[in-house]
């Protein structure tokens, strides 16, 4: 089958500067980061203003190759992925309504030439009605070039962009709350006990329904009969930042989960002023022992209905 020559697909590559790196966000051919004196010494904007203000700042995109290249600006609103938490933006296409609908760059195009940089002022205007607390963002540059990338029929299209991070805070009153929710745990036990090792899997929804960035850490605790200490350990797959009003679930594995035992296990979720916890029982019973327990249990049942009939009867 002949590949097809038109545009499917455009697909965005968006590269952001990681969290407490102090680097520009980059992809090896053009960074972009606040106009600064120094390279790498401002990484991210960090913005305050109040509800019904502006502010002023400028971006720099910096073109590291032997050719010019051309660029789209524009603002874009954050979110945290859906797969692990990790800080994103919108694209060009989606609607922005937080940060990135406020952004607005003196010139939405430009074109660096070769091995040089090029500094564009922006305004953030911020409503009169806009919410306090933290509005992160991004102001991206949208490479104009269009790489074809796809083995199959289809031929696809893939944009890349680069994001300067930008952090903003509208003055007022910041609320920080999280939760955690919708504590689940997925058990895979053998058939008879002890043939092999059994595990379970503990998947949790963790929610900020505040309105400020928070850094979360989870602990996993899990008790047996009795009270008997089975886990406690604190989790590492947690993203760094939880953006505001933002939700992700998460998952974590526990390895050799017992076999036979009821108990509970109990999600600690921690961020500066805010600690929630939520629980969710469980009971281990090898497959072979329900089994073994539910026949005897139909069975006494089935022989006590027997019974009463036949007394029944009797009388």
């Amino acid at each position: 089958m002949r590949k097809t020559s038109a545009l499917i697909v455009v697909l965005l590559v968006l590269l952001l500067g990681a969290p407490g790196t102090g680097h520009a966000a980059e992809n090896g051919e053009w960074a972009v980061f606040p106009a600064a004196s120094q390279l790498g010494s401002r990484p991210y904007f960090y913005l305050s203003a109040d509800a019904g203000s502006s502010v002023t700042d400028k971006v720099t995109v910096s073109n590291k190759t032997a050719g010019p290249l051309t660029f789209r600006l524009y603002g874009a609103d954050a979110y945290n992925t859906a797969r692990d938490g990790g800080f994103a933006v919108r694209t060009r296409g989606e609607k922005q309504t937080g940060a990135g609908a406020w952004i607005r760059p003196a010139n939405d195009r430009v074109t660096v030439p070769a091995r040089s940089r090029v500094t564009v002022p922006f305004t953030l205007s911020v409503p009169a009605d806009a919410e306090p607390g933290d509005h992160p963002g991004a102001v991206v540059a949208l490479d104009e070039r269009i790489a074809s990338g796809g083995d199959g029929s289809v031929a696809v299209g893939v944009q890349r962009a680069v994001g300067a991070r930008v952090y903003l805070r509208v003055n007022g009153p910041t609320v920080p709350a999280l939760s955690v929710e919708d504590v689940t745990l997925a058990q895979d036990r053998p058939l008879v006990p002890g043939t092999r090792e059994s595990s379970a899997l503990v998947s949790y929804t963790l929610h900020n329904r505040g309105n400020v960035t928070l850094n979360p850490r989870v602990a996993l605790r899990a008790e047996g009969v009795f009270g008997r200490t089975l886990l406690d350990r604190n989790l590492a797959r947690i993203p760094s930042e939880l953006l505001p009003r933002q939700k992700i679930r998460l998952t974590e594995r526990w390895a050799d989960a017992p076999q036979f035992d009821w108990g509970q296990v109990t999600l600690t979720a921690t961020a500066k002023d805010v600690r929630e916890s939520a629980h969710a029982s469980f009971l281990a019973l090898p497959w072979l022992v329900g089994v073994v327990l539910l026949t005897v249990g139909t069975g006494a049942g089935g022989w006590w209905l027997l019974r009463r009939r036949r007394e029944a009867v009797g009388h």
